[in-house]
């Protein structure tokens, strides 16, 4: 099975996941070192990090939801869909935090929105984990050049290297 979206023979969704999930840890940091006592702008910086986290999450849906599409009807059908909406469930919970901090004059978080957050980030372990059986699955049958033979083409070796041979 063969990703729909595709960059140079690699799926756009792993490359796109990991902007949501390294976006969503910052912005739990920038709000831990809020609540624990910080200077105050660490929650605004919380704030607009799940706020960004939020549109890339969205982004990564969209393409999850174009992959789900040629993914065959069996395990790892329900291992996708479960991945997705693992995803969807954490985005939503940081989706309630920022909500709830929208209206407030500095954004900072509170340590119950704190705690949201890391249930969310620990719904997102369960992502991680489902997102690399995904990819094992997908990815059995690749065979991945090495080393030199890296360097090679489709038509055959490389014309030239920069500052090589002449």
């Amino acid at each position: 099975m063969q990703s729909r979206l595709r960059v140079q023979g690699h799926p756009i969704q792993p490359m796109l996941v990991t902007f949501p999930y390294g976006l969503f840890v910052c912005a739990t940091i920038f709000d831990l070192a809020d609540v624990i006592g910080g200077p105050v702008f660490l929650g605004e910086v919380g704030y607009w990090t799940a706020v960004a986290a939020l549109v890339a999450a969205a982004l990564t849906a969209v393409a999850g939801m174009v992959d789900l599409w040629d993914v065959p009807p069996d395990r790892t059908r329900r291992t996708a869909v479960t991945f997705n909406l693992v995803n969807a469930g954490m985005a939503g919970l940081f989706l309630l935090s920022c909500l709830v901090r929208a209206g407030a004059s500095n954004r900072g978080a509170s340590p119950v929105l704190l705690i949201v957050e890391l249930l969310a980030l620990t719904v997102g372990g369960l992502g991680v984990h489902l997102g690399a059986r995904l990819m094992r699955h997908f990815e059995a049958g690749r065979v991945e050049t090495t080393g030199l033979d890296a360097l090679r083409t489709v038509d055959g070796p490389t014309a030239e290297i920069v500052g090589g041979g002449r």
